[in-house]
């Protein structure tokens, strides 16, 4: 039998990639402007020519915003290459072991073509996660949710393509999409993702709360998790294998962090002892005044709290009954947006991780399942838009405390927590709806 492909698994999963158990009518639906929004041709043309745009802005754009790609990657993977000192093995490091195989992929033709072979492979990448999204072309369901895509990497800009994060998002997406129907593929799929960077194993927590083949997933997840364990220990990474947690934990609040707002106003409005520096010891502009520290150690358990409420939430939905596609879209949402906002570090990259649950909502409704995503996906390119005007173009104003730019960034931090409430409500009315009519 192969991987989540029986009859007792598809009633309860998103089935995003069977539209064959749909109504007709469903699928006849018309779509205001399906003609233009529905052309595959148009619709891969608009994908990379946005992609070949952002490379250019990353490339030769303001504000040095594949500076991540050209300084520090390059930096870590001349370490390994030249000096024989590989991060993660030999030292701490902030990422998983993982990350220093798509670092070391981009060098493939060499140090000075690094930056071309980065987005090439983010490019090569996006293309798998946006053919399986949009069934290559042969279909038109998720025409609509391809060109979400496209305008949410427009609305966030060159960010989108230029670090670390962008290799995860599209493995992210194909792992979500793979859930319906192959659900230890979709788990392995993330958990490599996670070894690349931590955020996908809120995906992976939320599928193991919303279906019905937790199994699969935990053999998934763990037989994947040995393995790169496994090989970290045999080339000599020890205790190093596991550093990135602690490595986060002893950070202090990076400016784009949205408890960080409060200390920017205050510096702004001359408060005593208040500053923004740049901590040269992990890269990055942090806050400093009364109270930062106490914030500081208080965001961790901040955040374990909120993922703690949001998984009882959702436990009480799968006792009351809440069917997959109504729970698992929000669920993956109300994670990652809890993990931005109670996160100490804002790094504008983390908006690239929205797009995946909005994407599995947007994929899911359009088959006619689970709830309308129209609200977060609004909310999404909003942020995305607010995010590129704060990195790359005006980042040297928010440090030097422009009310303005201020302004933008304190919009951008509110909405984390509007979309946060939005799927947090989300995932309690469907909870209650069902446990109301399974009563009556």
């Amino acid at each position: 039998m192969q991987d989540g492909a029986d009859n007792e698994l598809l009633p309860d999963t998103l089935a995003i990639m069977t539209p064959s158990v749909l109504p007709r009518s469903i699928l006849r639906r018309p779509v205001p402007g399906r003609f233009v929004l529905g052309n595959p041709i148009l619709l891969w043309v608009a994908f990379i020519l946005v992609h070949l745009w952002l490379g250019a802005l990353n490339l030769y754009g303001p504000g040095l915003p594949l500076g991540d790609v050209t300084i520090v990657y390059k930096f870590w993977t001349d370490q390994a290459l030249l000096a024989n000192y590989w991060v993660g093995i030999d030292s701490s490091w902030v990422y998983p072991i993982v990350a220093l195989v798509p670092m070391l992929i981009s060098r493939i033709f060499g140090a000075e073509s690094m930056p071309g072979t980065w987005l090439g492979l983010v490019l090569v990448l996006d293309i798998v996660a946006f053919g399986l999204l949009t069934d290559w072309g042969r279909t038109r369901r998720n025409s609509v949710v391809g060109w979400w895509w496209v305008a949410f990497l427009v609305s966030l800009g060159p960010i989108a393509l230029g670090r670390i994060d962008s290799i995860t998002v599209p493995l992210a997406i194909v792992g979500v999409l793979l859930v319906a129907t192959r659900p230890r593929a979709a788990s392995v799929i993330l958990t490599i993702a996670t070894w690349i960077k931590v955020w996908p194993a809120a995906l992976l927590v939320a599928i193991l709360i919303s279906v019905r083949a937790r199994t699969r997933v935990i053999v998934g997840a763990s037989v994947t998790s040995v393995g790169i364990i496994a090989v970290a220990l045999s080339l000599g990474a020890g205790s190093h294998v596991l550093s990135f947690v602690t490595q986060q934990s002893v950070r202090g609040l990076q400016v784009e962090a949205p408890v960080s707002t409060i200390w920017l106003w205050r510096e702004f409005a001359g408060a005593a002892n208040n500053s923004v520096y740049y901590d040269r010891g992990i890269l990055t502009w942090q806050v400093r005044g009364a109270g930062v520290e106490l914030a500081s150690a208080l965001m961790n358990p901040l955040m374990i709290l909120a993922v703690f409420a949001i998984t009882v939430l959702a436990i009480l939905a799968v006792r009351n009954r809440v069917s997959v596609a109504d729970l698992l879209p929000a669920l993956s949402l109300a994670y990652i947006v809890a993990l931005i906002a109670f996160n100490k570090v804002g790094s504008p990259q983390y908006i690239t991780w929205l797009a995946v649950p909005v994407i599995l909502g947007l994929a899911t409704n359009a088959v006619g399942r689970g709830r309308s995503f129209r609200t977060p996906a609004i909310l999404v390119l909003v942020l995305a838009a607010l995010t590129q005007l704060i990195y790359p173009y005006f980042y040297g104003y928010l440090l030097g405390l422009n009310p303005a730019m201020l302004s933008v960034l304190s919009a951008r931090n509110l909405l984390y927590f509007v979309l946060l409430g939005w799927a947090v409500v989300t995932i309690w009315r469907a909870s209650r709806c069902l446990a109301v009519r399974y009563r009556s």
